[in-house]
């Protein structure tokens, strides 16, 4: 799950005013960060979700694949095989979910376009010796299928352009874009793949920054750098509004629009990165979601440690000026935060993280980029 070469040779020049290049031993540190056993708390995470499977190899089947997918993803990337007998179940599960159009999801079909990213990583990663050739390919067309793009007779100078939704080309959101440009990258898509290209049109369109990438009815009004969700809306929009019109930025939203432009190969002196390096600078915190609380916290981990892991620096300084590592302090948060029984779950259900399983899978899945050697 690290980054090329390339994109870290590009983004590690970035750091330089933003990340501290205090040596970790000079860093201050709580005991609970120095005492923090990683694989004491992998094992655990492991072991809850040996005890949760269903005999059909599913994880919370009744709110979709997704829970399933992640799982067993988290597994493979916590060492498990793809012949062990728990991996193997959940493949043949995910196989069962395979459809006619190349897609893999519930055959409700509520959420298409997510659940066919999140099954296409984790076919990706257990495909070493060809046996899902055929299942990645199809799905991969899939999900580029759902892209909104100009085939469908829309322009770069509509606010859907390049983006993905939930199902189909349903209203386009960042959480989804980055999944799908996961999914491709996770295929062997490069920087200037088309599909990544478009989607980085959208991602720009996310952002509270005012820049010739972003001249939305939104883009002025926050600029603080940081993301928001989707900029196709109308109404009012809740708590992921501002008083003045704008739209909130906050930590999940920060995060996968800093790794989609990794992926994107944005340069490092892009104002996009700047400005979002900044927000990253201004809103660290393993706490919570920055401003979301502890609403999806666990997807700010995984998003925060798939975007920082490809950054590629270890520490990085807080506007305070203080250096934080972040991979030791994600692991003690976590640690703290983990259940006797080896399990996560979020008390605020939001997203459905009250889920036990699908908190887990995120968890885990943020720990397997806490590993430096990953």
């Amino acid at each position: 799950m690290t980054l090329n070469p390339t994109h870290r040779r590009k983004f590690l020049a970035a750091a330089l005013p933003l990340v501290a290049l205090t040596l970790a031993c000079h860093l201050p540190q709580t005991a609970a960060a120095a005492d923090a056993d990683y694989e004491a708390v992998v094992s655990k995470g492991v072991n809850y979700l040996a005890g949760k499977q269903a005999a059909d190899g599913s994880y919370s089947a009744q709110i979709g694949i997704g829970p399933t997918a992640l799982a067993t993803l988290a597994l493979l990337e916590h060492g498990r095989g793809v012949n062990d007998p728990q991996v193997a179940k959940s493949l043949a599960y995910l196989e069962k979910a395979v459809r006619d159009d190349g897609g893999i999801y519930a055959a409700n079909g509520r959420l298409k376009n997510y659940e066919t990213c999140i099954a296409l990583i984790c076919f990706n990663k257990a495909n070493k010796d060809g046996k899902y050739d055929e299942v990645v390919k199809n799905a991969e067309q899939f999900v580029r299928g759902v892209q909104i793009t100009d085939t469908d007779g829309v322009g770069e100078e509509d606010v859907n352009y390049g983006g993905s939704g939930y199902s189909g080309k349903t209203r386009p959101d960042l959480s989804n874009t980055a999944f799908m440009v996961d999914a491709l990258v996770s295929s062997g898509a490069k920087e200037d793949d088309e599909a990544i290209q478009k989607a980085l049109i959208f991602v720009g369109r996310c952002q509270n920054l005012e820049s010739k990438y972003n001249t939305t009815k939104f883009a002025d009004k926050v600029e603080d750098g940081g993301f928001y969700y989707t900029p196709a809306v109308s109404g009012d929009q809740g708590d992921r509004g501002t008083p003045n019109g704008g739209l909130r930025s906050y930590g999940s939203m920060g995060y996968a629009g800093l790794k989609s432009m990794i992926y994107a190969g944005v340069d490092k002196d892009d104002p996009r990165v700047e400005a979002v390096l900044k927000y990253v600078r201004d809103n660290f915190d393993v706490s919570a979601n920055p401003g979301m609380g502890q609403a999806g916290v666990f997807y700010y981990y995984q998003t925060f440690a798939k975007a920082l892991d490809a950054f590629g620096e270890p520490t990085i300084t807080d506007a305070a000026g203080v250096a934080h590592d972040w991979r030791k302090e994600l692991i003690a948060e976590l640690a703290k935060r983990q259940q006797e029984d080896g399990s996560w779950v979020n008390s605020n259900t939001q997203w459905m993280e009250g889920d036990a399983n699908l908190a887990t899978a995120f968890a885990l899945l943020a720990l397997a980029d806490c590993k430096e050697s990953n």
